[in-house]
């Protein structure tokens, strides 16, 4: 089974695992690594929502540096074995929801409540690693610009997809990685 390493925090340097099942086209570590590093500032206390979490390799950076909780969002039921097991490796479980739902129809339900609640947006950090060619990153990027559920949203997608732009005071900022893109959508609040 493949493996990945946590690049930076307390548990820097641990391995989880990925899941056989399903179709989880992990995060690369590199791409990974200057996600986290932009975000950084933003993380510490904050609460995390990995959107088609697969082996949760997102929302663990995230809590390995210093986010204070993550709630993982993966459809596929098949995943969430390895998923939780990666929690429990790292003695994340207090930290940590799981929660078996289309990221769409999550951001539409909880995530989407707490767009009504300005205090908790801004302490809210969301990531999400959908799968290529399905148009959920472009639905989510789509939902956030109507409702943000989130002070900073990022969605990795292929680099020849252009998400659309927010109007202002919220920003877009677009890095391109090979053919891996990342945008990282800020309410600008």
């Amino acid at each position: 089974m493949a493996e990945l390493r946590i690049v930076a925090g307390a548990w820097r340097g641990r391995r989880i695992r990925v899941p056989t099942a399903g179709h989880v086209r992990p995060t690369a570590d590199r791409v990974r690594e200057a996600w986290m590093s932009i975000v950084q500032p933003a993380l510490e206390g904050a609460e995390v929502v990995d959107l088609c979490a697969g082996s949760g390799a997102l929302g663990l950076e995230a809590l390995s540096r210093g986010a204070a909780h993550a709630t993982f969002v993966e459809r596929d039921a098949r995943v969430h074995p390895t998923l939780r097991e990666n929690i429990r490796a790292l003695g994340a479980d207090a930290q940590a929801t799981v929660v078996r739902a289309e990221a769409t129809q999550f951001v539409d339900g909880p995530a989407g409540e707490a767009a009504a609640d300005p205090g908790r947006i801004a302490r809210t950090v969301a990531f999400a690693d959908p799968p290529y060619g399905e148009g959920i990153a472009l639905a989510l990027a789509e939902r956030w610009l109507a409702a943000p559920f989130a002070a900073i949203f990022g969605v990795e997608h292929e680099a020849a997809l252009t998400l659309p732009t927010p109007p202002a005071p919220a920003t877009a900022d677009r890095r391109v990685y090979g053919e891996t893109a990342i945008t990282l959508y800020r309410t600008g609040s």
